[in-house]
């Protein structure tokens, strides 16, 4: 979307230049971004798991079996962590509900304690989020892409932790975290 020059009481405005324009992004479709240039930019989202939960010869487990895993990709990708804003309102629903059907006081009691918990985080001045971990890589054939997807999915498991393939939504924020501060756009958006 551009916006022509116009002339305002004898006064030439300049065009607006959108982020879509420098972009070299064609779409984002099926979890993936075809860019200008043909490739696809594509990746997995890593499901967090706390290891130091885990005993030492488990945690030592997993950060090896991490440590070969990176050692065994042959190709340019991107590690990202990045922050999702997350809405505590369904949540707040949902102990709402909880509360309303259950009878017994203790039950109660904690559900209240947890409602408190929840409206305290939404009205500090800090945003409640969840941090989320990629790996991207970007590649031009498609049976490339999938087989490198495939990879990375089993070799995640075989570290002990799960991941699916980025959604369209996952790529979009992403985009917005690099290119707006995190803050999601909602007008001329990049992906329209």
């Amino acid at each position: 979307m551009h916006l022509v020059k116009k002339k305002s009481n004898n006064m030439v405005m300049p065009a607006l230049n959108f982020t879509d324009d420098w972009l070299p992004i064609k779409q984002i479709m099926n979890g993936m971004i075809l860019t200008e240039d043909g490739y696809y930019v594509t990746g997995v989202k890593v499901i967090p798991k706390n290891i130091f939960m885990m005993e030492r010869s488990q945690q030592n487990n997993v950060i090896y079996n991490l440590r070969n895993f990176y050692n065994i990709i042959d190709y340019e990708f991107w590690l990202i962590v990045a922050d999702r804003p997350v809405d505590l309102n369904v949540y707040l629903a949902n102990l709402q509900l909880m509360y309303n059907k259950n009878n017994d006081s203790y039950t109660r009691k904690m559900i209240i304690q947890d409602i408190s918990k929840a409206n305290s985080f939404m009205s500090s001045e800090y945003n409640v989020v969840d941090t989320e971990y990629y790996l991207i890589f970007k590649e031009k054939k498609m049976e490339l892409v999938q087989k490198k997807l495939h990879q990375m999915i089993s070799n995640l498991a075989n570290c002990g932790l799960n991941s699916i393939q980025t959604s369209n939504d996952d790529l979009r924020m992403l985009l917005d975290n690099f290119l707006n501060g995190g803050n999601k756009t909602t007008f001329g958006a990049v992906m329209g």
